[in-house]
């Protein structure tokens, strides 16, 4: 109940109401295109990013802004720190020759030091790409090719011999420092002849023009293009997400805030919200894995304040919350507590929207019993401070949402690429849709075109692809940035997903389905991993499954049945296809019966970016997966 009163409250404060004014625009009846603006509009002069570490030295240099993670505690590290480190590596990096415009690849996986070189890279004048650490030599040959880089920063020695090997086919091979073999101090130590104004006037030759980073998305077709996003384009969308959501993270919970940041950093969510941290002072740690085993101990160490993750996280938490609870022999508990939960949630934001009154006695007595045996489990578990978190990536299932509701942590989703820098739209604050992705940010404009697909514009949207003119001219429409992705807008201006327009399945019946409302709701169960549904030219849906290896092996301890039971036998127990089936009537339940999954295969081992099957940022490459179980799918539709 703390949570309720704690909105409440937030919800009384000036600042934040009637900040952001949304315009909505309406043909044939349908709200087509809404359009978001401050009310007082952000100052003209913020500077670049590169200036962010040095504004945030003189104006508070001993706050603490980030922690770095030491002999097994998190050390504090305050702004004048930080700024004296990045301008350090700065002068070492230009030292080594690094010329203002120069590209600096960096591939590691999230740390302290992804954070000071991306800094840095930016004081010395240059342009940082990102790069996956799981990437392969040949995706990182063509990235180091297609971008020019001069220099590399790789984190471990396995980086290192994957870079090289890819750099014997790049005419210029960069030359190349290693995290883990001192690469900070080394650069500090080359830099140390360079005089500060050197940095200072690399700073000042930057503008919110300036090209800053070429993101290279990760592609489920083809080569990755390389996205192009300025200073002016991640200091809008830091600015944003500031001014928007930081009031609530500390005003509602009267605490200073603080996250633990585990997304991938060549990821650009997880980028621009290190940005946004760094600018508003906002604690800040890194962490490498999103594995939940992993993960949940160190937020127990951390107890950040609030998360920014992707749906994958939440489901895991919530099926822990699951397993946990069938092996103390409480999992009949666990699910009334779902129940509940929903209920809870769906009339907690109904205050929201002004169509109900909240829960009621009943309701809120249920929830403060199952809060005793549950929902303070799931807190703790993510360290027992957090009241927010933000999901991006992909859609968040509603129910799931609602469960976090009740459990007293409230999830904003926000919807964007990387061509829109991470959020095109965001949730505004005190004011959840679960289900929908939020309004336009400020500066922004989103549109429904006549085939469904959402276009937006506004200061967020990138500057071109590199050195790819005729994909930029398709992207780029009269100011508007074609997504791919297909939506709509309701009446208050929320934009809601329905799916990738390149993903949109057709029926032999003429049926067009889209496959993301199925796949979403279907992962959200266990014991479900990874899904594909399929169905093009083809008389119904079918989908192709993989078993969660955790979820699993938690089912067949609970029956008591062998862990290394094979698949063949798996594959034809009735009680295992028969929670399968319970998953697929469940995403069923989102769409009409023509839409539905009639059949479905299960298929052994998972899709995952090792064999080809996923991409870095975790999404399914349809025609590999087609490929490589094409069997599986022509079976689905044999009598």
């Amino acid at each position: 109940m703390g949570v309720r009163k704690d909105l409440k409250r937030a919800k009384q404060r000036s600042e934040l109401a009637d900040r952001v004014t949304v315009e909505l625009i309406r043909e044939d009846g349908a709200v087509r295109e809404a359009r978001s603006s401050w009310r007082t509009p952000p100052p003209a002069d913020r500077g670049t990013t590169a200036d962010i570490p040095f504004t945030c030295a003189e104006q508070d240099p001993d706050a603490v802004v980030l922690r770095r993670r030491e002999a097994g505690r998190w050390a504090p590290v305050t702004a004048a720190a930080f700024a004296r480190e990045v301008n350090a590596v700065a002068k070492g990096l230009i030292a080594a020759g690094l010329r203002a415009g120069d590209r600096v690849a960096l591939m590691s996986r999230t740390r302290y030091e992804w954070e000071l070189f991306d800094f840095a890279i930016w004081a010395a004048g240059g342009q940082t790409v990102p790069v996956y650490p799981t990437s392969s030599a040949d995706q990182i040959e063509w990235i180091l090719r297609d971008s020019g880089a001069r220099f590399l920063v790789v984190e471990t020695e396995e980086n290192a011999v994957t870079a090289a090997a890819a750099a014997v086919s790049v005419p210029e091979p960069p030359r190349t420092w290693r995290i883990e073999a001192g690469a900070v101090a080394q650069l500090s130590d080359l830099g140390r002849e360079v005089g500060d104004e050197k940095v200072t006037e690399r700073r000042a030759g930057l503008t919110c023009d300036t090209v800053a980073t070429i993101c290279y998305t990760s592609g489920t077709t083809g080569r990755p293009k390389g996205c192009v996003l300025t200073h002016g384009n991640l200091q809008a969308e830091a600015y944003n997400t500031v001014q928007l959501l930081h009031p609530v993270f500390e005003a509602a919970t009267g605490k200073e805030a603080s996250t633990l940041l585990f997304l991938p950093l060549a990821h650009i969510l997880g980028r621009t919200i290190q940005i946004a941290c760094l600018q508003a002072r906002i604690e800040i740690g890194h962490w490498p894995s999103i594995k939940p085993d992993e993960l949940r101990p160190e937020l127990k160490r951390f107890r950040p304040t609030f998360l920014v993750g992707v749906p994958y996280l939440f489901e895991k938490i919530h099926d822990t919350g699951r397993a946990t609870a069938e092996k103390i022999g409480r999992g009949s508990s666990f699910e009334r507590a779902d129940r509940i939960a929903v209920r809870y949630g769906e009339a907690f934001m109904d205050t929201f929207r002004g169509t109900g009154t909240g829960p009621g006695l009943k309701l809120s007595l249920a929830r403060g019993l199952y809060d005793l045996l549950v929902y303070r489990r799931v807190r703790k578990e993510l360290g027992g401070r957090l009241h927010y978190a933000i999901s991006g990536g992909s859609p968040l299932d509603r129910r799931l949402n609602l469960f976090f509701a009740a459990c007293g942590i409230i999830i904003y989703e926000g919807y964007g690429l990387t061509e829109t820098t991470a959020a095109a739209t965001l949730v505004p604050p005190l004011d959840p849709r679960p289900g929908r992705v939020g309004q336009p940010i400020p500066g922004t404009a989103v549109r429904i075109a006549d085939d469904g697909e959402v276009l937006i514009r506004g200061s967020v949207v990138f500057a071109s692809y590199w050195n790819n003119p005729q994909a930029t001219a398709q992207s780029l429409r009269d100011g508007w940035f074609a997504t791919g992705d297909v939506g709509f807008l309701d009446e208050e201006g929320y934009l809601g997903i329905t799916g990738r327009k390149k993903d949109i399945i057709v029926t032999s019946g003429g049926k067009n389905v889209s496959p993301a409302v199925l796949e979403d709701r279907l992962r959200s169960r266990p014991p479900i991993g990874q899904c594909m549904v399929v169905g093009d030219n083809r008389s119904y849906v079918a989908a192709l499954i993989t078993l969660e290896p955790d979820a699993l092996e938690h089912w067949l301890s609970v029956r008591k049945r062998p862990l290394d039971t094979p698949f063949a036998e798996l594959e034809k127990d009735p009680e295992l296809l028969a929670d399968v089936q319970r998953a697929v009537d469940y995403a069923n339940e989102a769409v009409s019966r023509a839409e539905s999954i009639r059949r479905f295969a299960l298929v052994e081992g998972e899709f995952t970016e090792d064999n080809g099957l996923l991409t870095p940022s975790m999404k399914i490459k349809r025609h590999a997966v087609a490929a490589a179980h094409a069997d599986r799918i022509d079976a689905l539709y044999r009598k």
